[in-house]
């Protein structure tokens, strides 16, 4: 098991942010997952994997757009965004995921 299948497989959602730096559009994701963190705090782990340094991780989840959002619980996926999603929005799937 990697890095990345271990962040994902346990029973607390992580919200996973496929970024890249030369990606203007990230920088408005960082404070978005930033607020989350702190409304939920440790019910949730969020992870940033740079699309260009995981070249694996970008084609085994078809990512083809920065920034893409995934919600992993107990290693699947329960939800998925590409492009910017608002705080309100993501609050809303991962209260769903939440034990």
């Amino acid at each position: 098991m990697n890095i990345f299948e271990g962040h994902i497989s346990g029973s607390k959602p992580v919200v996973a942010d496929f970024s890249a730096v030369w990606s203007g559009t990230d920088k408005l994701v960082e404070p978005v997952l930033h607020e989350i963190k702190e409304k939920i705090g440790d019910k949730i782990a969020v992870i940033k994997i740079d699309i260009e340094k995981e070249p694996a991780l970008k084609e085994l989840y078809n990512i083809r757009s920065v920034p893409t959002l995934i919600i992993f619980k107990h290693g699947k996926v329960v939800w998925r965004k590409n492009g910017i999603a608002t705080t309100h929005e993501i609050l809303e799937h991962l209260n769903t995921c939440i034990d």
